[in-house]
């Protein structure tokens, strides 16, 4: 599998599924393991910046590209 970006693919939409699992990964850790509560914190800001950055993605960075 090569781990260039064809067409098709969208960097950002990796790098937003990325922090999504990362963001989740952090919250099970901090939930499961006594005294952990700060991953859990991280975890949840994580998901919260990742949410905004796809609601800015979607609302002011796309171009208007005409449909084909």
């Amino acid at each position: 599998m090569s781990w260039s970006f064809q067409e098709g693919r969208n960097p950002a939409m990796v790098l937003f599924l990325f922090l999504l699992v990362a963001g989740i990964a952090l919250i099970a850790i901090g939930a499961s393991l006594d005294g952990m509560l700060y991953l859990l914190s991280a975890g949840v800001l994580l998901i919260i910046v990742d949410l905004l950055h796809l609601a800015a993605r979607s609302l002011w960075g796309s171009p208007r590209r005409p449909a084909r």
